[in-house]
């Protein structure tokens, strides 16, 4: 029985997604390792899909229950999340109000016109930039647009960063981990490691409760993109244990069952390094996958770094979980003009 069994779900997504082998991605990085895909990234026809997706489908009933007509939400200038609540308030004729703040130091004369805050105003979102810096805490900004949806005389849901510190924020990703299991079962093999990008951390813990469940929590490796790996697992500790208790795990989730790698965040959020860029650009010609500069190309660089370091032992078969983010390289031209 699924541990989600007793919780409303809205879909929005097109349902299981499909885990691609890497055959030239493998190869390149040695072959030594066998590569795979979770295309998180494929999941919906609402705006090019993601990740957020697998969460928001466990937060609508709860809006909708509420009574609410406008969702509220917050993220940094290109953020993937504002992006899916603009489209799921799209999808349910419901008002979305996202405040979008300057968290990355970058200066792209489009940076703010183009990729995710584009396709965000083109479903009808209210989008108000705000200049305050990166932080994956409450905002009071944030705070600020759900009075005045109250001021204005509306009903506000509020959703925040990542969808993550919401009570059900984690549960998608709980799905996620016991849909991995099935398709195991189908491929006939089980993966030996998965690999996730985190930031504001209920991907990343709702995939350790779900593998939690399964008994291999710590072969989910985090590779931190927020560059502020302390309250960022601190975070996923506290996500952890309250969707533990809400799904009834019936244990704790120990501290090493938590596997945050800090070593690829770096110069900063939302700011790839050359190795990032790298990553991106092998991903893209060996295996046309298309990652970002803030998430995925992280996730894909700690991946790639780690591999050739041997930290995954010959012979094992790693899952890459691909949350999306593309639209976000329209944000970057300069840094991809020549490819």
């Amino acid at each position: 029985m699924s541990l989600l069994e007793p919780f409303d779900r809205y879909p929005l997504t097109f349902g299981k997604t499909p885990i691609e082998h890497l055959p030239r991605l493998s190869k390149e990085l040695g072959g030594k390792v066998e590569f795979y895909a979770k295309r998180e990234d494929c999941n919906s026809g609402l705006a090019m899909g993601g990740n957020k997706l697998r969460k928001l489908e466990y937060i609508v009933p709860d809006a909708i229950a509420s009574g609410a007509d406008t969702l509220v939400s917050i993220g940094g200038v290109q953020s993937n999340h504002t992006r899916m609540v603009a489209a799921t308030a799209a999808k349910l004729g419901m008002k979305c109000v996202v405040i979008q703040e300057k968290w990355v130091p970058h200066f792209d004369a489009v940076y703010d016109r183009v990729g995710n805050i584009q396709m965000t105003r083109l479903m009808g979102a209210d989008s108000r930039l705000v200049d305050d810096g990166f932080d994956i805490g409450i905002r009071k900004s944030w705070e600020d647009a759900i009075q005045s949806v109250k001021d204005a005389g509306g009903k506000p849901y509020p959703i925040p960063a990542g969808a993550s510190v919401h009570k059900f924020g984690a549960l998608g990703y709980v799905g996620f981990a016991e849909e991995v299991a099935e398709q195991e079962a189908e491929l006939g093999f089980t993966f030996d490691y998965i690999v996730v990008c985190v930031v504001t951390g209920s991907t990343q813990g709702g995939m350790i409760v779900g593998f939690a469940a399964q008994d291999r929590a710590d072969r989910v490796i985090g590779i931190d993109a927020s560059g502020t790996v302390e309250q960022t697992r601190e975070q996923v500790r506290g996500i952890v244990d309250n969707t533990a208790e809400l799904i009834g795990l019936g244990r704790a989730v120990r501290e090493d069952e938590i596997v945050i790698n800090p070593d690829y965040a770096y110069p900063a959020y939302g700011v790839p390094s050359d190795e990032t860029n790298d990553a991106i650009r092998l991903a893209a010609r060996t295996e046309a996958m298309i990652t970002d500069p803030v998430y995925e190309g992280k996730s894909m660089q700690g991946m790639i770094d780690l591999t050739r370091k041997g930290f995954f032992p010959e012979g094992s078969k790693v899952l890459y979980a691909h949350l999306g983010g593309a639209p976000a390289l329209n944000g970057y031209s300069y840094h991809y003009k020549d490819g």
